[in-house]
């Protein structure tokens, strides 16, 4: 019972993630962090690491998407995005990872079990 409310959350709080696949659509979340402080969480969707990152970034929802757009990279399906994000934002690729960017820059990156969703939103 308790699995089953727990990915039923999961997929209701993704809902409002906005998934990307393209690399215009990473161009776009840097002209709109113009306007609205924007995350990028990157998911390795095999990776344990990346689903407890993606449970707390779950129960931390409201802390983040009252401030922020939420944007999902599924990176093993779109591993040459990924790769993209890597070098326009000048990150070193890691997963799972945050990135927040704010007025066309990163503002904060994190990654692995440092990921937070308190502490993103001191970022936002």
């Amino acid at each position: 019972m308790f699995q089953k409310l727990e990915t039923r959350n999961i997929k209701l709080t993704m809902k409002n993630w906005k998934p990307i696949t393209t690399e215009q659509q990473v161009k776009d979340i840097v002209a709109l962090s113009n306007e609205k402080p924007q995350i990028i969480f990157k998911d390795s969707v095999t990776c344990g690491i990346s689903a407890y990152a993606k449970e707390r970034l779950v129960n931390g929802n409201d802390l983040l998407i009252a401030k922020a757009d939420f944007n999902y990279l599924d990176l093993l399906s779109y591993r040459s995005v990924s790769n993209f994000i890597a070098e326009e934002l000048n990150v070193i690729h890691q997963s799972p990872q945050i990135i927040v960017l704010k007025d066309g820059e990163v503002v904060y990156r994190v990654s692995h079990h440092s990921i937070q969703s308190e502490e993103i939103a001191k970022y936002l």
